[in-house]
C-alpha cells in the first residue's frame, strides 16, 4: 500500500546500507517491518502472514527489496507485486522505513535498487500509490522519474494508523504514479470525449505507448454489460471491473452502486472501463448521471492493459486542502479530478 515515508528529516548523513532481494523463506522480514510501522492497522492483510509472503516470493508473484546494515539489521523495505511472474508491469508497495533510519532517504534509495532490477528484467514499468495526506512520498516518486496518472479520492480507510496521515482523521486519498522502465506495446486508446484531453496528456507525460483513437464508424455495443465486482472489506470499498461495456452500462452500474452503498454500506466504489475497447468511448460518459467522476488511468489485471477509472463516494467528503501534491502536473490533474467530482 502506502509508504511509511522517511524523508521528513534534514539530516545530511547517509547510513551505509546494503541492498538485496529477500529469499523465499524470509517472509517474516516484511511481516515484522509492517508491525513495527503500522501495528495491526495495515490494510493489506496478507503481509501479516509470513508463510503467505514466503509463498509469494517463491512463486515469483512478489519481489521484496530490503536495505540493511552490514550486520543484517533491517532499515527499509520496498516490494512489487505481480499477477504472474511474466507481467510487464508491476505494482510496487509495502514501503516501510524503520524508525531509526528515518531522514536518510532510504525509501528513495531502496526503490531505486528495485527499479534498476525491474529495468534489467525488461519490465515496462511500475505503478505505485502514495498517500496524498502529505507530499513527501510523492516527491520521492517524482525524483525517481514517476508521474501521476490519477487520484483515488477516499481510498485509504480511517483505520490505517501511522505517521503518514499527518494527524488527519477520516478517509484519506492516494495519488497513483507510473514509472516507465522500458517501452511497452503500441495500442489504441478509446477514451470518452469528455476526458480526451486529460487522458491524452497523461499518456504523453508518462510515455505510455498508447494513441488516442476514435471508435470506428461500424463500432457496436453489446446488449449486456459484462463486469466483475470485488469488495475490499479492509478498505470498505468495491472495485467494479467492466470487461465489456454494453448498452445497459448505466443501468448495470446503477444497480451495483445502490447495492454496494445501501446494503453493503461501503464508503466508495471505483469503476474500471477498458481503454482498448471502442465501447468505452461510446458509453462511459453516461455514468456521470449517477454521480460517478474521473479518477485517472490505472492498471487492472482483469483487462488487457490500462483502464479508465471512475469513482463514486458515499458519505465521504473530500476537500482540496485534504489532498497534497508534489508536482505541477499533479496539481493540474488533482484540480481536474476535484472539478469533475463537484460536477458529478
Amino acid at each position: 500500500m502506502l509508504p511509511n515515508i522517511d524523508g521528513m528529516s534534514d539530516s545530511s548523513s547517509a547510513i551505509d546500507a546494503r541492498f538485496r532481494l529477500l529469499e523465499p523463506g524470509e517472509g517474516a522480514v516484511l511481516s515484522e517491518a509492517i508491525r513495527t510501522a503500522y501495528g495491526e492497522s495495515y490494510d493489506v492483510r496478507w503481509v501479516y502472514d509470513a508463510a503467505e509472503v514466503s509463498a509469494r516470493l517463491a512463486a515469483g508473484t512478489y519481489v521484496s527489496c530490503v536495505a540493511e546494515t552490514a550486520a543484517g539489521e533491517l532499515l527499509c523495505h520496498e516490494g512489487v507485486s505481480f499477477t504472474s511472474p511474466s507481467d510487464a508491469v508491476g505494482h510496487s508497495g509495502q514501503a516501510v522505513t524503520m524508525p531509526a533510519a528515518r531522514g536518510q532517504h532510504l525509501f528513495t534509495r531502496t526503490k531505486r535498487f528495485l527499479i534498476d532490477w525491474a529495468c534489467e528484467k525488461g519490465m515496462a514499468g511500475m505503478y505505485s500509490e502514495a498517500t496524498a495526506a502529505h507530499p513527501y512520498s510523492q516527491r520521492a516518486n517524482v525524483e525517481l522519474g514517476a508521474h501521476e496518472t490519477g487520484f483515488l479520492l477516499g481510498w485509504i480507510p480511517a483505520s490505517v494508523s501511522n505517521d503518514a496521515a499527518g494527524g488527519r482523521r477520516g478517509r484519506q486519498s492516494a495519488a497513483l504514479f507510473y514509472t516507465k522502465l522500458n517501452d511497452g506495446h503500441e495500442r489504441s486508446v478509446y477514451a470518452p470525449e469528455r476526458h480526451l484531453g486529460i487522458v491524452g496528456h497523461t499518456l504523453e507525460l508518462c510515455e505510455l505507448r498508447g494513441t488516442l483513437a476514435e471508435p470506428p464508424p461500424d463500432a457496436t455495443l453489446a446488449e449486456r454489460t459484462e463486469l466483475h465486482v470485488a469488495i475490499d472489506a479492509d478498505h470498505n470499498l468495491a472495485l467494479i471491473s467492466v470487461s465489456i461495456p454494453g448498452k445497459d452500462l448505466q443501468t448495470a452500474i446503477a444497480g451495483e452502486r445502490h447495492h454496494l452503498f445501501h446494503r453493503a454500506r461501503l464508503d466508495a466504489v471505483y469503476i474500471d472501463l477498458p481503454l482498448d475497447i471502442p465501447a468505452t468511448a461510446l458509453v462511459a460518459d453516461r455514468l456521470e448521471r449517477l454521480g460517478v467522476s474521473y479518477a485517472g488511468i490505472f492498471p487492472n489485471t482483469r483487462c488487457d492493459g490500462d483502464v479508465l477509472r471512475m469513482q463514486s463516494l458515499h458519505r465521504v467528503r473530500i476537500e482540496a486542502n485534504d489532498v497534497s501534491v508534489a508536482s505541477d502536473h499533479g496539481r493540474k490533474l488533482l484540480d481536474y479530478v476535484l472539478a469533475d467530482l463537484r460536477s458529478a
